[in-house]
């Protein structure tokens, strides 16, 4: 049986692949949706179309908005409440992203640990 691809052009991975790599032992997880997370929560991903949403606190938040003149994340008609949009050119410099990546892992990293479905032993 063949591994789910991604759809996320290999450029746009391999961005999120050094972002990701900036903060050590943090794994990129998810194979057709890259995201990571911390205690259960997921502080960043990368949707179908290789836009990066990105989990803040509400005052990194706006000021992350009104910085980069973008908007809360969209998905599936809904809006995620904690999540921006980072915009292409921003995820291409690393080094400019960095520390709004280290704000959404500090940030996720204090929320209450979410409960992980454990796979039942074989009898």
């Amino acid at each position: 049986m063949a591994k789910p691809v991604s759809s996320i052009p290999a450029e746009i991975l391999e961005q999120y692949e050094r972002l990701v790599a900036t903060i050590p032992g943090v794994p990129r997880k998810g194979a057709t949706v890259p995201y990571t997370s911390v205690n259960g929560n997921m502080f960043s991903y990368l949707g179908k179309e290789g836009t990066l949403a990105l989990r803040l606190p509400p005052d990194a938040r706006e000021e992350f908005l009104a910085t980069y003149e973008t908007s809360p994340t969209m998905a599936y008609g809904r809006v995620q409440k904690e999540y921006v949009d980072v915009p292409g050119w921003l995820l291409a410099d690393t080094a400019q992203l960095t520390a709004w990546f280290v704000a959404s892992h500090a940030y996720t990293s204090a929320l209450k640990p979410k409960a992980t479905a454990r796979k039942k032993a074989a009898d």
